[in-house]
């Protein structure tokens, strides 16, 4: 194998693999033909992905695990493949925010793509070949799809956090018991605790904000992996569920006002007092404000648009609403996540009220969840690079950060009345899912979490979704059955 960008590097039995490969745009080191449509290798790049996500989430739920552990191992696969067969577009997508900040700087100095990467990355056999990459015919078309699928990726999180909020109405969360809200606060502080702790024990260089972050990481709990397993296995109705899905509901709320302060802090690069309630401030008041003004304001538009009968327009309304709450909420210095997340904790109900249709907003946005959602746990399975599982220290994180993970959600049922399966409530608020990605996304955006930190992440992510099913399925069998309390 060269070290020149050549299709003699994919040459042998695992030819095929490199074909397929070289469709996204150059797997060789020739001079490739310019496609006539510049849109040409988006689009196999997106049938791929999707095509990718749709076989990786059907094999994981023959052996009853959730579709986004697919997407994670798919993404995971084919950029480790496609990086060791020298493959330049999927090579440059599992870089990630990296390319983004390579662009930025190129663009305000003046200099090459190649020059940049060069100056900001350390002087390593890895930089070299992402060099070569940038040099090469296929650094354009590489640049190209990464930035079409950045930005679809980053839509696609809007749209996931507004689908989490369409899921999560304001009169579930006034329901909520104590129990649940006990649940919740043991389920915030002991993983911000120990994911702070084991930061701090394996590397006391480490930044505050970084431990931090990683603790703000764990506290995450998947409200729809938590619900999808309880469906399931047909035990929606127990207490424990309702116990579950609650205090879920509150860990994701101050999960992302906790996200909304840390990533001022990284941000600004001021950690005060005054910074703290300023930014806690901002992100109380955005979100009781959207929360506020859509409750009022939204059915007054609703009911006129109802009146107009325009096609598609409980669609049109819903997406509208989210997009802008989600750019209000950038304005303001908030994360467009919390934005979307506003907006979809008000509609659903309003719209039932409201518009008397057969199909909820929720399912309306089915198709366009199914289409780019999986686009962005497939990116964030790319950026897992296995390499880094070759250092030690990656090794030792990663099975930290799990055992910080597990036992920061587990001690959380611990809190419930004894009639209850404490032990099903503590495993059900387990799973991380797709809440903790996004988290752990945004931090790598700033800066904040390394390549090694992010895969280390990710495989907690999984391990933690992978053993949430068979362990509530054992946890359930072996506890009683009881009432909510009150």
């Amino acid at each position: 194998m060269h070290d020149t960008l050549g299709i003699d590097l994919m040459a042998g039995p695992d030819g095929w693999f490199a074909a397929i490969l070289s469709a996204l745009g150059g797997g060789g080191g020739g001079s490739p033909a310019a496609p006539v449509d510049p849109a040409a290798p988006i689009l196999i790049a997106l049938v791929l992905i999707a095509f990718g996500a749709m076989l990786g989430g059907y094999l994981v739920r023959r052996l009853g695990q959730p579709a986004v552990l697919g997407e994670l191992l798919v993404g995971m696969l084919v950029s480790n493949l496609a990086y060791y067969f020298h493959q330049p577009v999927i090579s440059v997508l599992r870089e990630g925010e990296t390319v983004r900040s390579i662009m930025s700087s190129a663009f305000t100095r003046s200099i090459t793509l190649a020059e940049a990467a060069r100056e900001l990355l350390p002087p390593t056999p890895h930089t070299q070949r992402l060099v070569q990459i940038l040099n090469s015919p296929s650094g354009p078309v590489a640049i190209q799809v990464y930035e079409f699928v950045d930005i679809l990726s980053r839509i696609a999180i809007i749209v996931l956090l507004f689908l989490v909020g369409l899921e999560t109405s304001v009169h579930e969360m006034r329901r909520v018991g104590r129990t649940a809200f006990l649940v919740a606060f043991v389920g915030i502080v002991a993983p911000l605790l120990l994911g702070f702790g084991a930061m701090t024990l394996l590397d006391f260089s480490a930044l505050v904000e970084q431990r931090l972050f990683v603790g703000v990481i764990l506290v995450a709990t998947s409200v729809g992996i938590t619900a999808r397993i309880f469906r399931d296995l047909k035990q929606e109705q127990r207490a424990e569920a309702r116990i579950i899905l609650g205090a879920a509901v509150v860990d994701d709320v101050l999960g992302l006002l906790l996200l909304a302060v840390l990533s001022g802090f990284v941000a600004t690069g001021a950690v005060s007092l005054p910074a703290v309630m300023l930014i806690t401030l901002k992100a109380v008041l955005f979100l009781s404000g959207s929360i506020g003004i859509g409750l009022w304001i939204s059915p007054k538009l609703v009911r006129l648009m109802a009146r107009l009968e325009i096609q598609n327009i409980k669609l049109l309304f819903g997406l509208g609403v989210a997009f802008l709450s989600a750019w209000f909420a950038s304005l303001v210095g908030l994360a467009t996540i919390v934005g979307a997340f506003a907006a979809g904790l008000v509609l659903e109900e309003l719209f039932l009220k409201e518009l008397r249709e057969e199909h909820s907003l929720r399912h309306l946005l089915s198709p366009l969840e199914s289409l780019i959602v999986p686009v962005f746990f497939v990116l964030m399975g790319m950026q897992v690079k296995l390499e880094t599982f070759g250092d030690f220290k990656v090794v030792v994180t990663a099975a930290v950060i799990t055992g910080a993970a597990v036992i920061g959600k587990v001690v959380s049922g611990f809190v419930c009345p004894s009639k209850l399966s404490r032990l099903s409530v503590g495993v059900g608020m387990m799973p991380r899912g797709e809440v903790a990605l996004i988290f752990a996304g945004v931090g790598k955006g700033l800066g904040v979490i390394g390549d090694g930190m992010f895969s280390a992440i990710v495989i907690m992510v999984m391990v933690t979704t992978m053993l949430t099913p068979p362990l509530l399925r054992y946890a359930l069998g072996t506890g009683n059955r009881a009432e909510i309390p009150t």
